[in-house]
């Protein structure tokens, strides 16, 4: 029955939320919009600040005569509807996987951990969603989409790492963890190829709004916990991904080492060395600002429009609708997948 209804409650959500008009999605170059994400100073060791590079090198290139960008153009928001109702979705998953873990705290490591392991299960979900509905529009003939391809499967590459790092630390041990984990995986999938079907600028900023969630509760967990995680090893799967793997698909995710930037004659800043557990939490954290850059870009015009003001979360706007009116019942619509998808995983735990 509960298969039956979730489908239902997307088909009447999902014409809500169609915006007309042209979406773009050009090829993730040069990102010269910084991020403004307030960062806590917790890491054991600063890389070259890229932000002040870039600004000298253009300073340089226009007391040599280059033509300097004009001042940008204020930042392009959305449909106040839809961040309206992304917010009630993302604040509804948010709350849920805190309600229920606030009640289960006993104050270990390990229920952080946990917590993590839920968070990442879900976190990685849109960036595959976004794949599978790019593939579909790539097979039925749209190209120049590799690029952004490239970006979602890199970006899933590193949520998968995250993930990856919560299971070597007992994050998944528990069966109502991962049944929880992977029931709201499995209806959000679905969700983000619907809602990315009928409108990627609306997808990118569900996303959007997750990482910024994951980098505030990375960093919060880093000031808590940051003594007790100096003393713990790093574990085998983080040192292969952050120091041995080939960092192609790394460099894609960091935004500061990408050589069409800009070019820094000291290599890439981002090159973890991990010392201790807190090293990893603090390279985790900064992954998910990386994130944030980066669907804050594409919800806000994409990486071709390039400028030099700092990155902004997205804010609501009042646009002129062309298309569906979002209703009260999109809004509780919403609300009810996210809720059917969390009483299935209570109820089979």
């Amino acid at each position: 029955m509960l298969v039956v209804l979730v489908p239902g409650l997307l088909a009447l959500l999902l014409p809500a939320v169609r915006i007309t008009g042209t979406t773009r999605l050009p090829a993730p170059v040069a990102l010269s919009r910084r991020a403004t994400m307030a960062v806590t100073d917790t890491s054991t060791a600063a890389g070259p600040n890229v932000t002040e590079a870039a600004a000298a090198l253009r300073g340089q290139l226009c007391a040599e005569g280059e033509v300097c960008a004009a001042p940008d153009e204020p930042v392009r928001g959305l449909d106040e509807r839809i961040f309206a109702l992304n917010r009630l979705m993302i604040g509804t998953v948010k709350g849920s996987i805190d309600a229920i873990y606030s009640y289960q705290n006993d104050g270990t490591l390990l229920h952080d951990v946990r917590r993590f392991y839920v968070l990442e299960t879900v976190a990685r979900v849109p960036y595959f969603a976004y794949l599978s509905v790019l593939h579909l529009r790539e097979t039925m003939g749209e190209r120049d989409l590799r690029d952004v391809m490239r970006l979602h499967y890199a970006e899933a590459d590193n949520e998968l790492h995250h993930l990856l790092v919560m299971e070597s630390l007992g994050g998944n041990s528990s069966s109502f963890d991962r049944t929880l984990a992977k029931t709201m995986a499995f209806f959000y999938y679905w969700y983000v190829v619907g809602v990315y079907t009928l409108s990627p600028e609306a997808a990118y900023h569900l996303s959007e709004l997750i990482e910024d969630h994951a980098f505030q509760t990375y960093d919060e967990f880093l000031g808590r916990r940051g003594v007790e995680l100096q003393g713990l090893p790093v574990p085998p799967v983080a040192r292969e991904y952050y120091e041995a793997d080939d960092k192609f698909l790394f460099d894609l995710v960091t935004q500061s080492c990408r050589v069409d930037r800009i070019d820094i004659a000291d290599g890439c800043p981002r090159r973890p060395n991990l010392q201790t557990l807190y090293d990893v939490f603090v390279c985790i954290r900064n992954d998910e600002k990386e994130h944030w850059e980066s669907l804050c870009t594409l919800v806000q015009g994409g990486f071709d429009e390039e400028g030099d003001s700092p990155i902004q979360s997205t804010e609501p706007e009042q646009v002129e609708s062309t298309g569906a009116e979002l209703s009260p019942l999109a809004l509780a619509s919403s609300a009810a997948v996210v809720g059917v998808a969390v009483a299935l995983a209570t109820l089979v735990a």
